[in-house]
């Protein structure tokens, strides 16, 4: 479809944060722009801030007068909206409009750039971040739809020209499969969405698919030990491009990069972690094998300054930390474990976890518990719904039984700063992806008091 003839683009489900990249991104090319969503928060205030109309309750008369003009009009939802959702239930069975998914557009708007994708089950913001990030500062023509705002660009869209995409790759319903890219690289595909694929091989399998979407003289990274072939990236080992030489010098990474033609010395990069050292080098082998000068690249890389809700630092001094992140998955909680224990070894640490699905804490139970039970102590909030009914059973309750570690508790929303307050940790950390994030505000302002 040729999306110079739409004028109207209406969002069912605005605030999710991919939504509502793409909002900016239609807002932008100056197209009316309004949506729905069920929660107010700083996403949809910061929309309705740019002139974009949203509304929160469920209704057709919502709806605002020039988007019921099927000809001029693109619908666009998030598979995470109930298929129930009046809205969409009116616009799928009005003659005439073109009603899309997110994934969808992302492969309209691409398909005539020269799109740069990151896949994977761990790291896709991250790394979409820093690339977005480097080309921006090389001056790129590039659009970058993030899965998270940026702390450089207090945006979710980074936006310096139309001529170079740079997206997220999601595999989350195979949406992935709808890109065509250029240059792509798969950080991880450790099983994950099992409400969606059933078993891990089907999860692989859809990866494999999704690498045979990189166009013909295109490039394919792979994370090295993943079973795809690929330009190999990885940490102090023998990939085609690898990191080697780390320190820490003043809170920060200082590292070598060997790629198949040089060697880059003394990078430096802000964020704690070696996931994040993987992210950083993957993003890069991607800036590079799009042409970018290597020394401007290391000059970006060292200005990155991270992604909200990943490792982010809200308190940071001598006697107390406080630290969000956005792990919804046990390997992404042992990389936040391992961030902590290399930045603040011996330290007490308390993590605060809202498990995110019922399917998800069902089929990774086991793992959770060990993931969780290495910290100092642990809190657990209910478990966020997100798009599904309860399963018998499945509770947070359920799952702080699994976990070995003795300090442990489920706590309610309403005692959670009240609880944190009481602890002796020297760390603080909160974890998860429904709306535990919403707290952090509400924690801060207390602890900051209180120290």
């Amino acid at each position: 479809m040729n999306l110079d003839n739409i004028h109207n683009v209406y969002f069912i489900g605005i605030g999710g944060i991919g939504m509502s990249a793409l909002a900016r991104y239609f807002h932008a090319k100056n197209k009316r722009v309004a949506g729905y969503d069920k929660t107010k928060t700083e996403i949809t205030d910061a929309l309705e801030t740019l002139g974009i109309q949203v509304h929160f309750n469920d209704s057709v008369s919502n709806i605002p007068e020039p988007f019921f003009n099927y000809d001029t009009t693109l619908v666009v939802y998030t598979p995470a909206i109930p298929k129930d959702n009046m809205e969409l239930v009116y616009f799928k069975n009005q003659p005439g409009f073109t009603v899309l998914k997110r994934s969808q557009i992302l492969g309209i708007i691409t398909e005539n750039t020269f799109c740069l994708a990151v896949a994977g089950t761990h790291g896709k913001t991250t790394t979409t971040s820093i690339l977005g990030h480097l080309l921006y500062e090389c001056q790129v023509p590039v659009t970058a739809f993030l899965g998270g705002i940026s702390e450089n660009y207090n945006s979710n869209l980074i936006l310096n020209g139309t001529e170079v995409t740079v997206v997220e790759a999601d595999e989350f319903d195979r949406s992935f499969l709808t890109l065509s890219p250029d240059i792509a690289c798969i950080t991880s595909m450790d099983a994950d969405h099992l409400d969606i694929y059933g078993d891990a091989k089907e999860l692989v399998k859809s990866f494999k698919g999704f690498s045979k979407r990189v166009k013909a003289q295109g490039k394919l990274f792979v994370k090295n030990g993943l079973p795809i072939h690929g330009i190999t990236y990885g940490i102090e080992d023998d990939s085609d491009y690898s990191i080697h030489n780390i320190t820490i010098q003043n809170g920060m990474y200082v590292f070598d990069v060997k790629t198949p033609e040089t060697t880059l010395e003394n990078l430096q990069f802000n964020l704690p972690g070696r996931h994040n050292l993987s992210n950083a080098l993957i993003a890069l082998a991607m800036a590079v094998a799009y042409g970018c000068p290597h020394q401007q690249l290391a000059k970006a890389l060292a200005s990155y300054k991270g992604v909200k809700r990943r490792f982010s630092y809200h308190i940071q001094t001598d006697e107390l930390v406080f630290i969000d992140d956005y792990a919804h998955h046990p390997e992404e909680i042992n990389a936040v474990y391992q961030a902590v224990r290399e930045m603040y070894p011996g330290k007490k640490v308390l993590a605060v976890f809202q498990p995110h699905l019922f399917s998800r804490t069902r089929d990774f139970a086991d793992e959770f518990a060990k993931s969780l039970s290495q910290f100092d102590e642990v809190m657990l909030l209910d478990i966020y719904p997100a798009r599904e009914l309860p399963i018998e059973g499945v509770t947070s309750a359920w799952l702080l039984d699994k976990m070995e570690t003795k300090n442990k508790q489920v706590i309610n929303k309403s005692e959670l700063v009240s609880k944190i307050k009481e602890s002796q940790a020297q760390i603080v950390l909160t974890i998860g992806a429904g709306d535990i994030g919403e707290e952090v505000k509400h924690i801060k302002k207390a602890l900051s008091v209180a120290s």
